[in-house]
């Protein structure tokens, strides 16, 4: 083996000494904590702020619909968007339709709806703001040393609802709001600021709150101008860098316009009234739109009646007061129902509801409904005997009828879905009997005569719906809320989960009453055909007036008290930028 020479083992030595240094050095660290890398503390602040001192800024736009926005697209909001937590198809109140400015403001400054504050009308007579102040309130009494400010062109908001404001002013103009507004931020600190313009309203209230409108628009527009000025004064202001600014920009409320296609299956999305726009925008937001939900998306869900025909047994259920569903030869009437039919196969005509005496023969005194291979019919005494399409496909399907007279004929016309599928005269014809009104098919004599179908929500009234209103109002869930509730004869929803009766809940007192053979059918589906009752929770999936104080406190570091009892909801906020937030 060859030996090292002097030179070489000093090599060696050293070498060795510096991997070993190394390894202790690298095992010591390893049973320390890693350092600190975050700041404790920062440079002195000369203009005495503190490092992202948590400030508001909240424009209230009067009367702009959030469609018409949305329609618009101005430049400045549309900037604003991308940094911001936004919805178009923000609502003033889902709950009541009571849409004046005064209501609007209310909802926006306490949390609550006018069920709480009890504003309704523009005078603010019966007020509850003792009990659901405003933030002006709320923000005094939690930290008297915070500075609010109110710039209005509306007297009446100020006198109202800023009571508690540090400051007001109370302006004549939009122009002269925007000028105030511009000079608090360069020269003052606020720690909120609320600004409100009227102008579009003004115009809207004048000509009307379609995007048609030019003076609407123009208002609009220049609304959305005064914005851009405001935004980029806050941004020049010495101190904006040492702030955290939550701006708000939202409007009170909508206006009467043309409802866009589909609307009236959305609710209270559907009335452009209570349709406004709500921005929630910071420098480190990441964009949040929120969208009303597709009427499509909105499940179908409860339990209905099963009626099933076989060669053994038939489901049915009949009404012991025989008058129900004899229409004489005068007077108007609406009759309506849901269904789903389950069955496998097409049928060859067995009627599954009606009035009549033999209940599967068209040639006896009386009417009914049949099905006709995968669709079905409406037979009136044999005569006429009207298609209505097809509904055998295992999907919700609504149909309805009604008699009404026109031009001196007593008409009858059929619609499937919205759609009406016949008119015609059934003049002179007195098809009334003394049989039960029926659902629910005969046994099956053969097996072209099976029947499955869930049948609910029946319901008469003794008027004539207009084409318009029927269309609309066949799709929905009947409550006692519903147009012509008033006008019913009869309502069968059939929600019950067991037992041989179906109530009718029109407070009439005739009930059906089934046979052992139906049973009870929970369900849960989607379906085109119908507008289900939408819940609440459909209703908060965008941001509400409501929401805005609850946002404010949230921001500014003030814990709401149960006992305020804010119907508000805080939204989580997303960031670009996570640093000091």
């Amino acid at each position: 083996m060859k030996q090292l020479n002097r030179k070489q083992e000093l090599i060696l030595v050293n070498g060795l000494g510096i991997i070993c240094l190394i390894i202790v050095l690298f095992l010591t660290s390893c049973n320390k904590d890693f350092p600190n890398t975050l700041r404790s503390e920062y440079p002195s602040d000369t203009t005495n702020i503190k490092e992202g001192k948590r400030k508001v800024l909240y424009l209230i736009l009067d009367g702009v619909r959030g469609n018409a926005v949305s329609s618009l697209q101005p430049t400045n909001i549309n900037s604003l968007a991308r940094n911001s937590i936004y919805t178009f198809d923000g609502l003033t109140d889902y709950q009541t339709t009571t849409t004046n400015n005064a209501t609007a403001w209310a909802n926006m400054t306490t949390g609550v709806n006018d069920i709480k504050h009890k504003i309704t009308t523009e005078n603010f007579s019966g007020n509850d703001l003792t009990n659901y102040p405003t933030v002006f309130t709320r923000l005094k009494s939690a930290n008297a040393k915070l500075r609010t400010v109110s710039i209005a062109s509306s007297a009446s908001f100020n006198t109202n609802l800023a009571v508690d404001a540090t400051e007001k002013q109370s302006l004549t103009s939009d122009l002269a709001v925007k000028d105030a507004l511009v000079n608090e931020l360069k020269t003052k600190d606020a720690d909120l600021i609320v600004a409100q313009f009227h102008s579009a309203e003004t115009e809207g209230a004048a000509n009307g709150y379609e995007t048609t409108n030019v003076a609407y628009t123009a208002a609009i527009t220049t609304l959305d101008g005064y914005i851009g000025s405001i935004i980029n004064e806050l941004k020049a202001r010495p101190t904006f860098v040492k702030e955290n600014w939550l701006v708000v920009i939202a409007s009170n409320k909508g206006g009467a316009a043309a409802p866009f296609p589909g609307s009236g299956d959305v609710g209270a999305y559907g009335d452009p009234t209570r349709n406004n726009f709500i921005i929630y925008y910071n420098t480190k937001f990441s964009t949040q739109p929120l969208a009303r939900p597709d009427a499509n998306s909105f499940p179908y869900v409860g339990y209905g009646p099963r009626f099933v025909a076989t060669a053994s047994s038939n489901g049915m259920a009949t009404l012991s007061n025989t008058s129900v569903g004899n229409f004489g030869t005068t007077g108007d009437f609406t009759f309506m129902f849901k269904m789903r039919d389950d069955a496998t196969s097409g049928n060859s005509y067995p009627t599954f509801l009606g009035k009549r005496n033999a209940f599967n023969s068209v040639s006896s005194t009386g009417w009914g409904f049949l099905f006709g291979s995968n669709g079905y019919q409406l037979d009136w005494g044999g005569s006429p005997r009207p298609g209505g399409g097809d509904v055998r496909d295992g999907i919700w399907h609504s149909i309805a009828f009604k008699i009404y007279t026109v031009g001196g004929v007593r008409t009858l016309a059929l619609f499937t879905d919205g759609k009406k599928m016949y008119s015609g005269s059934i003049n002179g014809r007195n098809i009334d009997n003394t049989t039960a009104l029926r659902i629910g098919s005969d046994i099956a004599l053969n097996g072209s005569e099976l029947t499955n179908i869930i049948i609910k929500d029946v319901a008469l009234y003794n008027v004539s719906m207009a084409d318009e209103d029927l269309a609309i109002n066949m799709r929905k869930q009947i409550t006692t809320t519903s147009p012509y509730f008033a006008n019913l004869l009869g309502w069968w929803p059939g929600n019950e989960t067991a037992g041989t009766t179906i109530v009718d809940f029109s407070g009439k007192g005739n009930n059906f009453t089934a046979n052992g053979a139906v049973t009870r059918a929970s369900f849960e589906d989607l379906s085109p055909n119908i507008s289900p009752l939408i819940t609440t929770a459909s209703y908060r999936v965008v941001i509400n007036s409501v929401d805005i104080p609850s946002q404010i406190y949230n921001w500014m570091g003030i814990a709401p008290l149960t006992s305020w009892n804010l119907d508000g909801k805080i939204w989580k906020l997303s960031y670009t930028d996570v640093r000091n937030n």
